[in-house]
């Protein structure tokens, strides 16, 4: 091969390259910035394929979808200097494409240098402002709602960063402090739990008391109503028994005189002490007791 034949094989060569670097492509899932020399040409390319002066110009890319920031876990000491061990993640993506290059020169490692160092910040200062009950359940949401506005307003300022959401994952405490803490509640739910049972055997002892007072008056009225009903039988009996022995005086004596001989005499061994006289033996005597 020819030393020509060579140099035209390099300069076609040279001319493929320089082409092909001047045709790049932005994904919708990316965010891009052209720079010339160095300098900013244009901030935030749009999705697509652009063209570009080949070895002067220069393209960076980066991540345009919303990423995640697992952060650590850190110590923070709420209002009562009680310290709490808390577990985070930030949700952000790209704001703003130039300050984010100028703060990073887009590398997503030193986003979220900055990004995990602001959060330490901004956790510390809402958590010092509450006591625990407030950081652990009473102002929880108000708490990431207040540190979310803050964060993503120095971030967007700062890196160009937008933060859209900032969650606590896990709230705990020191492995000294849980031990006491843990002791304490146990101790108030006893508290609560004996009081809770004496109100229960105070209810009780009225629900029995009700109850007794209650049963003496159901039977009082019970038994008032049972004699009421027996007398009011007896008297009807006793009418009755009346009205029918009212009508044959003598033979109502008679009946009554053979009732009480069958009752007396029931017994063969019985001795009766009576005078011979006695009315009582009115119908066992000959022709006038006939």
């Amino acid at each position: 091969m020819s030393l020509q034949n060579v140099i035209l094989i390099v300069i076609a060569a040279v001319v493929i390259l320089l082409a092909m670097d001047t045709v790049y492509t932005v994904h919708q899932t990316e965010r891009a910035i052209l720079l010339r020399f160095g300098a900013v040409v244009q901030a935030d390319v749009e999705p697509g394929l652009h063209f570009k002066l080949p070895i002067a110009e220069e393209v960076k890319k980066a991540d345009a979808r919303v990423l995640t920031l697992d952060s650590s876990a850190e110590t923070y000491f709420t209002l009562e200097k009680k310290p709490l061990i808390v577990d985070s993640f930030v949700k952000w993506r790209i704001a703003d494409v130039e300050r984010f290059y100028t703060a990073t020169s887009f590398d997503e490692r030193i986003g979220q240098r900055i990004l995990q160092e602001r959060v330490n910040e901004g956790l510390r200062n809402q958590i010092s402002r509450r006591d625990m009950h407030e950081v652990v359940s009473g102002e929880r949401d108000k708490l990431m709602f207040d540190l979310t506005s803050d964060l993503d307003e120095i971030m967007r300022r700062d890196a160009g960063i937008e933060v859209v959401d900032v969650r606590v994952k896990r709230i705990d405490l020191p492995t000294e402090v849980s031990t006491s803490v843990y002791e304490r509640m146990n101790s108030e739910r006893e508290i609560e739990a004996r009081q809770y049972r004496a109100q229960g055997r105070e209810l009780a002892l009225g629900v029995r008391a009700d109850a007794d007072r209650q049963t003496v008056v159901i039977a009082a009225n019970a038994y008032k109503q049972a004699q009421e009903i027996r007398g009011d039988g007896d008297a009807r009996a006793a009418s009755i028994y009346a009205g029918a022995f009212s009508q044959d005086p003598d033979f109502y004596e008679f009946y009554r005189s053979i009732n009480a001989y069958t009752n007396v005499f029931q017994d063969k061994g019985d001795i009766l002490v009576l005078d011979p006289s006695s009315k009582f033996f009115k119908y066992l005597e000959g022709d006038n007791g006939s």
